[in-house]
């Protein structure tokens, strides 16, 4: 069923919300940005026709084996933990949500919005259609959610001055280093809370994603890798700054992102780092960076974002050229292995779905993966919330303002939990 819907907005919303009291819906919101290889504008996922839910060991095989049975459409998520099976590595730190590693369904119902057409696909789409008409979108009261730091400010500059001397011995060259925010008995309404972070923070990768109880509530600028046709594509994002006052501030403030040393240091760094992953997937001699430290802006910063691209070799499945890549480079540093070998060592808590991907498979075999950030994640049956931020460590890297970066990425979750920073 195609059909043409009146105000898009609203049955967005309602569509969300009948999406939600599923066991498992995936929203994948595109927000309107200009992205050459976007597919549409808006996807919905809804119900399990059939699912896999997996932990680190085997879980890119299975998944290989899942996909081979379902060609369709396939929605999930890849927890940054399963660089375990990548590499010869471990996850020790403390993990309260409990998110599986890898999740994937085949879903009963699916919604495609694009170029304002709707597109129902179910067993009965005006089933579908009369079920989100009848939705009645409720008065949420707004969160007054206080989070807590696993660092103290202090305790995050020692370490980042840590990371500095493991930088200066040569042992890596850069680093993404993370520290989460958390609540206890916290209690949120999930379809509010992700509907008032889209408004806030709209972004080219907005997710809500419910597994069960578990909740992924993803305002996401960034692209992890792509496929189209037999071309992948991958866009790690390396500089962020603040958005300015007065049009003339924010022009400037671009400005200095694109010419500041530190910023066009680790972009680079991990675009090598990028380009290297493609190798693994890629026809000889076919890796190219197709724009180097492009500036974006969003409602909250201005980021430093670089695509790199290659032609998919021939017998490279679209799960091995993800596996190939995984976890990815903007969330770990150079060398790769050494990286987060020592960010095990650092961090406090276990990254899990932080830092992973979120993302579909489509009937052609082409797929879509963000990278999971500025992102709140919540275990409903625990009342457990979360969010971590990160940021990139060079040897140029001053541990205040790295401090300062972590917070001003939170700011939006920080106001849609009732919070504000200075």
């Amino acid at each position: 069923m195609i059909l043409q819907i009146t105000d898009l907005d609203l049955f967005k919303q309602k569509a969300l919300q009948w999406a939600a009291g599923f066991d498992a819906c995936s929203y994948l919101d595109s927000n309107s940005f200009n992205d050459p290889y976007s597919k549409f504008d808006t996807l919905i996922a809804a119900g399990i026709k059939d699912g896999i839910t997996l932990n680190t060991g085997k879980a890119f095989s299975e998944l290989e084996k899942f996909r081979k049975m379902h060609p369709g459409w396939l929605t999930g998520f890849f927890s940054y933990d399963l660089k375990n099976e990548v590499e010869q590595l471990s996850s020790e730190n403390q993990d309260h949500l409990h998110f599986p590693d890898l999740f994937f369904f085949a879903p009963q119902n699916l919604i495609l919005i694009n170029n304002g057409l709707v597109e129902i696909i179910a067993a009965d789409a005006q089933a579908v259609l009369k079920a989100i008409d009848a939705q009645v979108q409720a008065d949420y009261q707004p969160n007054n959610i206080h989070p807590k730091a696993r660092f103290s400010k202090a305790d995050y500059v020692t370490s980042v001055n840590q990371i500095k001397g493991h930088i200066a011995r040569g042992d890596i060259y850069v680093t993404n280093f993370c520290q989460e925010f958390f609540a206890d008995d916290a209690v949120i309404h999930p379809v509010s809370t992700f509907l008032q972070l889209n408004r806030v923070s709209p972004t080219p990768f907005g997710t809500f994603y419910k597994w069960m109880d578990n909740y992924i509530l993803c305002a996401s600028p960034e692209r992890f890798l792509a496929k189209r046709d037999n071309k992948l594509i991958s866009q790690p994002i390396k500089g962020t700054a603040k958005r300015g006052q007065t049009a003339e501030e924010d022009e400037a403030i671009k400005i200095q992102l694109r010419h500041q040393a530190k910023e066009l240091q680790e972009n680079v760094m991990i675009v090598d780092l990028v380009r290297n992953d493609l190798t693994h997937s890629a026809k000889p001699g076919t890796v190219k960076t197709e724009e180097l430290f492009g500036i974006y802006t969003f409602n909250q910063v201005h980021q430093m974002i670089s695509t790199v691209a290659c032609e998919l070799n021939n017998g490279i499945s679209a799960v091995d050229a993800i596996r190939n890549t995984f976890p990815m480079g903007s969330m770990t540093g150079a060398p790769k292995i050494r990286a987060m070998q020592l960010m095990e060592k650092y961090e406090r808590s276990k990254r899990g779905i932080y830092s992973g991907a979120i993302g579909y498979f489509s009937p052609n075999n082409d797929f879509d993966f963000n990278v999971v950030i500025r992102t709140l994640l919540y275990n409903a049956k625990d009342k457990y919330l979360s969010f971590q931020t990160g940021s990139a460590i060079t040897y140029h890297a001053d541990a205040e303002r790295e401090y300062d970066e972590c917070l001003l990425k939170a700011k939006a979750i920080l106001e849609v939990l009732g919070q504000s920073i200075a």
